[in-house]
């Protein structure tokens, strides 16, 4: 059985880090808290709403680049990949995986195109989600277009076309510090096959081991990490208080 992943997400919106809500950045960080030593992945998503200033993208490579130089972990890496040369781009620079979005469920082949050239385990499919009318349903362009598509549709295309891992995104959760969508991990982790990596909404500890118990892989926050003194290390010491098997 493969041990849990405590995974941070650091979103950059024009080169700067912030955080989000409801997936809006409002606040601004810096990213020297990071604790490499003892996360087991990091999550780098360029969420600039420019998509054509290419000196955003620029100074957005330059920081994947100043953390890859001190990252000891995997280091997943997305926004703005429309084909498989920024893809490129972005592994040239530091990052072990690629995550795809939008241009992922508007161009599905992208996935196979990357998984063919670099491998399955090299993509991360991003799946960002709304519940509406009892329904998960699939949204694009940073939560903002309703494609009208079932979250399990999807995830499984998701994965048929090449896709090693599935990141997934709760819009109504982010930023709550609430608890994950755990009905929505339940759903997602009984039908597909590849790990499944949740987030949007972690608060506490206590949230993880709910997420990992409901079939997550790996359980990610872009907030918690903010708001407490606490480190990824004690993190994990709850966890394994819990029973939860994590990496050390």
């Amino acid at each position: 059985m493969l041990k849990k992943r405590v995974v941070i997400a650091l979103l950059f919106n024009k080169g700067v880090l912030y955080r989000t809500r409801n997936f809006v950045p409002n606040n601004i960080y810096t990213h020297n808290f990071i604790d490499t030593w003892s996360v087991d992945e990091i999550v780098m998503l360029d969420i600039s709403r420019e998509d054509e200033n290419k000196q955003e993208f620029e100074d957005f490579l330059t920081v994947v680049r100043k953390i890859s130089k001190n990252c000891f972990v995997p280091l997943s890496v997305g926004g703005r990949v429309a084909n498989i040369e920024d893809a490129e781009k972005y592994l040239k620079n530091g990052a072990d995986k690629i995550v795809i979005n939008s241009n992922a469920f508007v161009s599905p082949g992208l996935i196979t195109e990357i998984a063919q050239k670099y491998g399955s385990q090299c993509v991360v499919v991003s799946i960002d989600v709304k519940k509406l009318d009892n329904k998960y349903v699939v949204f694009i362009n940073d939560g903002k277009t309703n494609t009208g598509v079932n979250l399990l549709e999807w995830a499984q295309k998701a994965e048929q076309y090449g896709a090693g891992e599935i990141f997934l995104n709760s819009i109504d959760k982010d930023g709550m510090l609430d608890g994950y969508n755990l009905e929505m991990i339940k759903i997602s982790s009984c039908k597909i096959n590849i790990p499944l990596v949740v987030c949007g909404g972690a608060g506490s500890w206590q949230h993880f081991v709910d997420a990992f118990n409901c079939g997550a892989d790996a359980a990610c926050t872009t907030n918690i990490f903010h708001f407490t003194e606490s480190s990824i290390k004690s993190a994990k010491q709850y966890l394994k208080n819990k029973k939860v098997e994590v990496r050390e």
